[in-house]
């Protein structure tokens, strides 16, 4: 997405600085950048990739987000991607954002951080909840960091698409337990809700 945004949560914001919704809350997540709005071609890509098992979209849709870093850069030395539930993984064969973030790891020269997140806590699917409040209580303590390998470095948390920032909240917030000095949401797409 184009600017101006907030420069924390990535929406749109006709003014440049922390909208109103950031500068209530702290959150543990730094920042999250999308370069697309989930609408349109990009809806429909991402459902190919996400439900319909067209994983040879992946680098194309990698392609995209290295584009958008290298003119909108993240900060971050290491890319980590959302984990899927053990359960959730065996029923779909492939988890979407991780597919997504080694191939952006390729494009960037990044190195991938492998299974040091993982979701502890199967929910329900977030696109499920009805507001954001039953969305960050729906991912609250759901992921964990088990290992070091985070611990003093930058981060950037890959994900598909970002509704809310619940998700890259809590996953960062694991992150941070375990010293990642700093994490920053990337996603393909944003949800934006008048």
């Amino acid at each position: 997405m184009l600017p101006p945004l907030c420069p924390r949560c990535g929406r749109p914001q006709a003014s440049g600085i922390v909208c109103a919704d950031c500068r209530r809350r702290q959150t543990p997540i730094d920042g999250i950048r999308s370069p697309f709005r989930f609408e349109d071609a990009v809806r429909k890509a991402i459902h190919e990739l996400k439900y319909r098992n067209l994983k040879a979209i992946s680098p194309s849709l990698s392609d995209l987000l290295a584009n958008y870093v290298r003119v909108n850069p993240v900060p971050g030395e290491a890319l980590i991607y959302v984990p899927l539930h053990q359960r959730r993984l065996r029923e779909r064969g492939y988890n979407q954002s991780g597919l997504l973030a080694r191939e952006l790891g390729k494009h960037i020269d990044m190195p991938v951080i492998e299974d040091c997140l993982v979701r502890v806590n199967q929910t329900q699917p977030q696109v499920r909840a009805a507001d954001l409040e039953q969305r960050r209580r729906n991912v609250a303590g759901a992921f964990v960091c088990q290992d070091e390998r985070a611990s003093g470095k930058r981060i950037i948390l890959v994900d598909d698409v970002c509704t809310s920032g619940a998700t890259l909240e809590s996953c960062a917030a694991a992150l941070k337990d375990r010293g990642a000095i700093s994490v920053w949401g990337l996603t393909l797409a944003r949800e934006i809700r008048n």
